[in-house]
C-alpha cells in the first residue's frame, strides 16, 4: 500500500506526448518483424551533415571533451552570430546567443527566466503539445487560442486582446512554420503580433525550429522586429541532427546572466562534441539545402496523392515537414483511427489529439521528413486501408 507521502507530484500531472507512444507501439511491431513506414515523428532520415560527422570524428580522436562554458563554445556563438547577419540581415551579438541541449533546454530555460509560477502564456490550438506540458509541469499556466482559417491559422493582436480579458498575460510563444500544420505566418501578420506584445510588455517567444525549411511564403525572424524577442532554435531539423541534442537561443539582454545561471545548474553545459558537429554543420548549406530539395518533393507527391485517396481537406502547407489532415469524413477518433492505421495498414502518423484536445479527434498529423520511397509506400498502403 502506497502512502500518500509517496505519490507523484501534482506538477507531473502532464499529457503523454502521443507521437513518442505511436513511436514506441510502432517498435514493437517492427520488432515482431512487421514493415512500418514512420510518418509519426517530425526526425529527418538523413544523416547529419558530412562536415559535422568529420568534426565529431576528429574531436573523438584528438581531443579531451569536457563542460564548457553553461552558454556554450564561442565558435558556435559566433557562428550564429554570422548566420544571422548572412539570412536575415540582423547583426546579434554573440554575448546574445546561447547555445542549449536542443530546444528542449531552451524552453525550460526561457520559461524560468522570464515567468514567475501562476503566469499566464498564451499558446495556439492546434499546437506542439510539449510547450503546455512544459509549462504546466513549471507551475505556468498555458492559455491555449483556438485559431483557425479565418486569421491563416495565426495568433492575432485581437487573440491576445480577448485573452486579457480573463487576466493578464505575461507571454506569447508562436512557432512559424508551425507544428503540427507546416503553416507559416504572412510577414505583416508576425510583425503586428511583435510589435502589439512590444507594446503591451509581454514577452514575445519565437519558436523557429523549423527555419529553413520554407517552401511558400516569407520567413521571418522576430529579430527582424523587436530586440526584446526570445529566440529558440534547434539544430534538429533543418540540420538532421536531433540525436546530438544541440540548439540555440537569442535573447534580449536583461535576460543572459539569468539564463546563464539557471543553466549553470540545470545541465552545467550543452555537450562539447554535439557544440564542436553543430559549428561545423552550419557551414553545410550545399549538402541541407539537398535534403531540403528531398522534402519539397515529398511535400508535392502528397500534396497531389492524399487528396486522391480521400484526405482532401489539409491546411497550408508552408514550411516545416508536416501535413495536418481532416480525417473526419473516416473517422470522429483520432487515436483509435491512428491505432488502426498502423496495424491495418503499417502506416504511424500522429492523433490530431496530441495537438488539440478539443477538435483533434478530426485530424491527423503526417511527417514528410522519410525518404520518397517511403512517401510513396505509404500513399500506397493508406490508399487500400482507406477504401
Amino acid at each position: 500500500m502506497t502512502s500518500n507521502a509517496f505519490l507523484p507530484s501534482r506538477r507531473s500531472d502532464v499529457a503523454p506526448f502521443i507521437a513518442m507512444d505511436v513511436l514506441s507501439e510502432a517498435a514493437k511491431l517492427e520488432a515482431e518483424g512487421r514493415r512500418i513506414v514512420h510518418m509519426e515523428v517530425g526526425q529527418p532520415s538523413a544523416p547529419a551533415p558530412r562536415v559535422a560527422l568529420a568534426a565529431a570524428r576528429q574531436a573523438l580522436e584528438h581531443g579531451r571533451l569536457g563542460y564548457t562554458e553553461a552558454l556554450g563554445i564561442r565558435p558556435l556563438r559566433s557562428a550564429l552570430a554570422d548566420h544571422y547577419r548572412r539570412t536575415y540581415g540582423v547583426d546579434v551579438p554573440v554575448e546574445r546567443i546561447v547555445a542549449t541541449t536542443g530546444s528542449s533546454a531552451g524552453f525550460n530555460l526561457a520559461f524560468l527566466a522570464a515567468f514567475d509560477p501562476g503566469d499566464r502564456v498564451v499558446l495556439t490550438v492546434p499546437g506542439y503539445p510539449a510547450y503546455r506540458n512544459i509549462l504546466k509541469a513549471l507551475g505556468l499556466v498555458p492559455v491555449e487560442v483556438e485559431v483557425g482559417a479565418e486569421t491563416r491559422w495565426s495568433l492575432t493582436p485581437g487573440h491576445l486582446e480577448e485573452a486579457q480579458r480573463q487576466g493578464p498575460i505575461k507571454g506569447v510563444l508562436v512557432a512559424s512554420p508551425a507544428n503540427p500544420t507546416g503553416t507559416m505566418m504572412t510577414a505583416d501578420a508576425l510583425e503586428d503580433l511583435i510589435r502589439y506584445c512590444e507594446d503591451a510588455g509581454i514577452w514575445f517567444i519565437s519558436d523557429e525550429i523549423y527555419h529553413g525549411l520554407d517552401y511558400a511564403g516569407e520567413q521571418k525572424t522576430a529579430l527582424e522586429t523587436s530586440a526584446n524577442a526570445i529566440i529558440i532554435n534547434s539544430f534538429s531539423k533543418y540540420y538532421c541532427m536531433t540525436g546530438w541534442r544541440i540548439g540555440w537561443m537569442v535573447l534580449p539582454g536583461q535576460l543572459v546572466r539569468p539564463v546563464e545561471r539557471i543553466a549553470q545548474s540545470l545541465y552545467i553545459s550543452p555537450p562539447e562534441l554535439s557544440q564542436i558537429a553543430a559549428t561545423a554543420a552550419l557551414g553545410a548549406v550545399q549538402e541541407l539545402e539537398a535534403v531540403k530539395a528531398g522534402y519539397a518533393a515529398n511535400r508535392t507527391l502528397l500534396l497531389d496523392g492524399l487528396p486522391k485517396i480521400g484526405l482532401d481537406r489539409l491546411l497550408p502547407v508552408d514550411g516545416a515537414f508536416y501535413i495536418y489532415a481532416d480525417i473526419s469524413r473516416f473517422s470522429a477518433d483520432s487515436l483509435e483511427f491512428a491505432r488502426q492505421m498502423l496495424h491495418g495498414a503499417g502506416v504511424a502518423a500522429t492523433p490530431g489529439v496530441d495537438f488539440d484536445p478539443e477538435h483533434g479527434n478530426e485530424f491527423l498529423r503526417f511527417s514528410f521528413a522519410g525518404s520518397q520511397a517511403d512517401m510513396k509506400e505509404a500513399l500506397d498502403r493508406l490508399s487500400g486501408f482507406l477504401k
